[in-house]
Formats: structure tokens, sequence, C-alpha cells
């Protein structure tokens, strides 16, 4: 069974689906009443900002913008839990610059999981839809923060540096697992 929602504005979706739906829980949901929507999530869960929900739903309309290669989104309507955090990265990069992480400490957010619960919980309230494939743990492993949105802003040689004690690091806990 697809669980896809059918949805009145704006053609976007994500493996999870982005748009709009006629309704949930008696209200009815278009674009001026996201923020109802957040006051309602914020009610029953709040270990996320309310700006970081509205940076997901800018991040998903990045993506979709950026695979649609600037032409009619409608050729691409589904995005992957590991698509959308690739946008995530880039979009945040591009945004908030060597600010990302510590705005999205601000946020609460400290791994690519708690996108994924963001996500699944706009697709409980009916602002996104998924398929039946979709699934929060899609989310996870998807980049270690600290590469991701830090390593990028550090000299070429901090960075190589860096690396290679990541490398020798990896390759310690690799050999105490055997």
């Amino acid at each position: 069974m697809q669980t896809n929602i059918l949805f009145k504005a704006r053609p976007h979706k994500v493996g999870v689906y982005a748009d709009y739906p006629l309704c949930y829980r008696g209200l009815q949901m278009e674009p001026d009443n996201f923020p109802e929507v957040l006051d309602l999530i914020h009610r029953e869960d709040s270990r996320f900002d309310k700006n970081a929900y509205h940076f997901v739903r800018q991040a998903l309309d990045y993506t979709l913008n950026e695979q649609a290669g600037g032409k009619d989104r409608t050729d691409r309507r589904h995005v992957t839990g590991m698509e959308l955090l690739d946008g995530i990265r880039e979009y945040a990069l591009d945004r908030f610059g060597p600010l990302a992480m510590t705005v999205f400490s601000e946020w609460n957010i400290r791994r690519c999981e708690d996108f994924g619960e963001i996500v699944f919980q706009l697709v409980e309230y009916g602002v996104l839809g998924k398929t039946e494939n979709d699934r929060k743990s899609d989310f996870a492993g998807g980049y270690d923060f600290e590469d991701a949105f830090l390593m990028p802003f550090l000299p070429k040689k901090k960075r190589r540096t860096l690396q290679r004690e990541k490398g020798r690091a990896n390759k310690e806990q690799g050999n105490h697992a055997n």
C-alpha cells in the first residue's frame, strides 16, 4: 500500500513527498498554516527548534530544484533519504557557511538521524508524504557533521592532517574490533 498524500499546492515531493495535503486532524493544510502545524508538532515533541522544520522544507525545495536542473520539477517527484541529506548538506553550506554546525546545534540537530525524525514528523502531520519503502532508518549514518559542515572551511593543510588522523583512528578501531 502506497501512502502518497495528494496535495493542493506547489508540485514537489520527497521520498517523502513535499507539498501541502488537503487536511490533517481537521486542520486544512495550506502554505499559510504551516506555522500552526509546527505548533501542533511542537506541543507533542519539542526536541527540535521550529526553524529546523522550515529549514528542512527549504532544503527539500533546494534538492528538488537541483535534481531538476532548473527544469519543471514535475519530472522528478521522489527524493530518497540520502538524496535529501545531500541536499540538506549543500543547502546548509550555501546558506550558513561555516556556521552550519552551530546553527544545527542551536536547533538540537546533531546527526543525520535527527533530520529523519523531522521529516517523519512532517509525514505524520500530513505536510510531507512517503512511499511504502521510505523509513526513518534511511537517514542513519548519512555523514559525520564535522566532515560535512566544518571540513570544507578548513585550510587544505589542516584538512589533510585531520583526514589522516581520522583514517588512523578508523584503522585502529578496525584492528580492535578483530
